[in-house]
């Protein structure tokens, strides 16, 4: 097969599957938070409540879309692509499995800066929305999305930086191959637990989830930078934050608990992804937790919190994790 169709056949797939699961995991969640507290969740919508996410979509659709008259009408049509199309092309460099078809580009040896540059770039559809949007809360609540997103790249890139180091590649694909295919005790997971921590806590940050979700709070932005969105505009903000959830469960699998990697996974490249999806779900499950649990942070402390705990012992992590490659300690390079 040609490569531009190969891998037009891939995108296409990864965009199709991006787009499901953003619409199922909207399921999930309620379901699961209804668990939780103790209530049923949708049940209305088709059996078990599963067409529930296709009559979500549906009101979406037929919803009027209403702009503002004084917007930056261009911007103001283009921020939320500019929202959820950096969460969709993430997944280019993640290895879902063993094999070639399910990978596409996750040999490159810059897949790492690869990440961090594409979650950057989703700061400006929060700020570009809000700024276009001509409301002063919607305004408000971009600048507050960007600080936070902002102040929090920097703990998220130093605990990967400790993961390269111990790798001793930006390939995401090598990453794997590092932890020891097979063997649990090699997970990063185990031997950078603090890393592994700080990319948990910072990846929450970044996709403004409980208890980080500021850039929201209806008590004092009324939905922040998404207050004037309505109809499909809204939805694709909507689709932002879950694709990103999505995309962060699947780099931390990456990244921490071995990938792909599992008992026989080498050889087939079925259980390798079967291995990587019940991993992926079990870090979306612990996100959906992690709203339903915990509180709402206050916005200095949010700050505080990025600032003057994350920051320094992401440094920490860095620096004590390349003392020990360098005096070549046992279980490191």
């Amino acid at each position: 097969m040609a490569p531009i169709l190969e891998y037009t056949l891939k995108s296409i797939v990864l965009l199709l599957i991006g787009a499901g699961g953003f619409a199922y995991m909207t399921l999930v969640e309620r379901k699961f938070i209804g668990r939780l507290q103790s209530r049923i969740g949708p049940n209305r919508v088709g059996p078990f409540g599963l067409l529930q996410p296709m009559a979500d979509g549906l009101k979406l659709i037929v919803k009027e879309s209403i702009t503002p008259a004084q917007a930056d009408k261009l911007i103001f049509f283009i921020a939320p692509a500019i929202s959820v199309i950096p969460a969709l092309i993430i997944f280019a460099v993640i290895p879902f499995g063993n094999s070639p078809w399910l990978n596409l580009a996750a040999n490159i040896n810059i897949g790492v800066l690869y990440v961090l540059a594409v979650f950057s770039i989703s700061v400006y559809g929060a700020v570009l929305g809000g700024w276009s949007s001509n409301n002063k809360y919607a305004s408000l609540g971009g600048l507050r999305a960007s600080a936070q997103m902002i102040s929090y790249e920097l703990a998220l890139g130093l605990s990967l930086v400790a993961v390269v180091l111990m790798a001793g590649s930006a390939s995401l694909n090598q990453i794997v191959q590092y932890q020891h295919p097979g063997n649990i005790l090699g997970w990063l997971i185990f031997r950078q637990p603090v890393a592994a921590v700080l990319f948990a806590i910072t990846a929450m940050a970044e996709l403004a989830r409980s208890p980080f979700d500021l850039v929201e709070a209806e008590q004092e932005l009324t939905a922040g930078f998404m207050t004037e969105y309505s109809g499909m505009k809204f939805a694709l903000f909507y689709m932002s934050e879950y694709v990103k959830m999505i995309a962060m469960s699947a780099l931390f699998t990456t990244f921490f608990l071995g990938g792909w990697s599992g008992p026989g996974a080498q050889d087939s490249w079925l259980l390798s992804l079967i291995y990587f999806g019940i991993k992926m779900l079990v870090c979306l499950l612990a996100i959906v937790w992690t709203r339903a649990t915990l509180p709402r942070f206050r916005y200095d402390k949010l700050m505080a919190f990025g600032w003057k705990v994350l920051l320094p012992i992401g440094l920490a992590n860095v620096m004590v994790t390349a003392l020990l490659i360098v005096l070549r300690v046992p279980g490191y390079r």
